[in-house]
C-alpha cells in the first residue's frame, strides 16, 4: 500500500479548504448518537499529519494516532509539539494493527480506506480494528463511492496553486478494477525565485457497498448507520462519500 511520501510537505498547504474542526465536531455528534462504552480513547487510523487527531483530542477524547507515512507523522509530531496535546502516534501499516489494548472509538477518514489495493486487505483491517475495539465499541470511517471514482476522479486532471507551492494532478482510472491511479507533479517556489520540482504517485481504490458491509459483518461488526456526503441523509446515487457508523460485538482481543 503506497503512501503519501513527498505530499507530505505539501499536504496541509493543498488542502486546506478542509475545515477539520467541522468534521471532527460531525463525527462527534456521531459518536454521542451511538457510543455505549464507557471510556473515552479514541484511534485515528491513517491519521496523516494528525490534523483530525488534534481537533478530536481538542475535544475530550484520549487520541492515538496511527500511520504508515514517517513523512505524515513528522508533520504530525510539529503540531503535537506546537499544540502541546497529549497524543501519541504509532508508525504501523494498518492492515497490522497493534495496539497495547482496546479503544472505544476508531475514526479513519478522508477517504484512507480507499488506499487499500484489494477486498482481502479492507477484510485484514476491519478485522484488526474489531480485535482491538472494546465490545460495543464504534468504528467510523468514510469512503469515496464508486460513482466519484467513475465520474469525478476518472481519467481527470486538476491544478492546484497556493502561495508555495503549484500541483498538477494528474488521474487514470482502471475500469475494470475502480482504481484510480494519480500521479502528483509538485513546483515549490524557492527563495532565490525559482521553482523546484518534484512528484509523487499513489492509487485509490474504490468498493461497492455490498462488499464493505459483508467484510464489516465477518469482522464482527454491525453496520448501525450510514451516510451520505457528510451529513445525516441517506447516500444517495450520485454522492461522492459514504461514511459508515459500525459497532463491535464481539470482545476486542478474543477473536
Amino acid at each position: 500500500m503506497a503512501g503519501y511520501n513527498v505530499f507530505a510537505r505539501y499536504y496541509d498547504e493543498l488542502t486546506a479548504n478542509i475545515d477539520y474542526g467541522r468534521r471532527a465536531a460531525y463525527f462527534r455528534s456521531i459518536i454521542e448518537k451511538f457510543k455505549t462504552t464507557e471510556g473515552n480513547i479514541l484511534l485515528d487510523l491513517a491519521c496523516g499529519t494528525g490534523s483530525i487527531s488534534e481537533e478530536m483530542a481538542r475535544l475530550g477524547y484520549d487520541v492515538i494516532g496511527v500511520d504508515n507515512s514517517d513523512e505524515m507523522l513528522g508533520v504530525a509530531l510539529d503540531k503535537k509539539f506546537d499544540s502541546g496535546l497529549n497524543i501519541q502516534y504509532l508508525c504501523q501499516d494498518m492492515r497490522k494493527l497493534d495496539m497495547y489494548g482496546t479503544v472505544d472509538i476508531t475514526i479513519c477518514a478522508l477517504d484512507s480506506i480507499n488506499h487499500l489495493p484489494d477486498m482481502e486487505s479492507v477484510r485484514e483491517v476491519f478485522k484488526k480494528v474489531a480485535f482491538f475495539s472494546e465490545k460495543g465499541g464504534l468504528f467510523i470511517f468514510d469512503v469515496n463511492t464508486l460513482y466519484k471514482h467513475r465520474r469525478i476522479l476518472a481519467n481527470n486532471t486538476f491544478t492546484y496553486e497556493t502561495e508555495n507551492v503549484y500541483c498538477i494532478w494528474e488521474n487514470s482510472l482502471v475500469p475494470e478494477t475502480d482504481e484510480v491511479k494519480m500521479h502528483l507533479e509538485f513546483f515549490e517556489l524557492e527563495e532565490n525565485g525559482l521553482y523546484s520540482r518534484s512528484s509523487d504517485s499513489f492509487s485509490e481504490k474504490a468498493y461497492s457497498e455490498a462488499d464493505l458491509e459483508n467484510a464489516l459483518t465477518d469482522a464482527g461488526f454491525e453496520v448501525v448507520a450510514k451516510y451520505g456526503d457528510d451529513t445525516f441523509d441517506s447516500p444517495a446515487a450520485d454522492c461522492q462519500r459514504i461514511v459508515y457508523v459500525a459497532k463491535c460485538l464481539v470482545n476486542g482481543q478474543t477473536i
